[in-house]
């Protein structure tokens, strides 16, 4: 019951325009699920994260529990195909990976603006983030889904294209220097 009284109290992200500010801040979400939720619920969201352990733990939600697996896979994905380009081995746990991550990665990494290839990955994580969807609106799982949704949104809005771009350019340059100092 106390899930309803949260989740009637949390706005919509629902066609938030990049622009526009947010909403709901996560410092006043988290403040509501510790008001609303119980202990062990609580503690879920204490472990809610946007880059899940590389072995497998259970989080003690199944909402979570996928989307942990589903990041897993699009990690070792990205993981694999950059590898590849760079003709490196990669230890992929023999992981199979479902195809459409695979695909994903190779779009993401086939960009030639870091910035673009992460606004895609944000976008396709929130696809996968939306099939998990839960079907009761009022449920535990729902704020789990939120809190993520919640953690896709503000981790993209976090970037600073200027500075992404200045930090990039040197990094670059530092690899390019590198190299020429390498064959001299």
């Amino acid at each position: 019951m106390a899930e309803y009284y949260l989740i009637s109290q949390l706005p919509s992200l629902d066609g938030i325009s990049e622009n526009a500010p947010l909403p709901i801040t996560e410092e006043r979400f988290t403040e509501l699920c510790n008001r609303f939720l119980g202990k062990r619920s609580q503690d879920v969201m204490k472990n809610l994260t946007l880059s899940p352990p590389k072995n497998v733990e259970s989080s003690g939600s199944v909402l979570i529990d996928a989307w942990n697996e589903s990041e897993r896979n699009l990690r070792f994905a990205l993981g694999k195909v950059r590898a590849e380009k760079m003709k490196k081995t990669f230890d992929t746990e023999n992981r199979i990976f479902p195809v459409e991550y695979i695909k994903a990665a190779n779009t993401a990494t086939e960009m030639e603006n870091p910035m673009k290839a992460e606004e895609y990955l944000t976008r396709y994580r929130l696809e996968i983030l939306e099939t998990l969807r839960p079907m009761d609106s009022f449920s535990e799982d729902y704020v789990f889904y939120y809190g993520l949704k919640l953690k896709l949104i503000l981790r993209m809005r976090q970037f600073d294209t200027k500075a992404g771009e200045k930090a990039y350019k040197n990094i670059y340059n530092s690899i390019l220097g590198d190299r020429l100092e390498a064959k001299q």
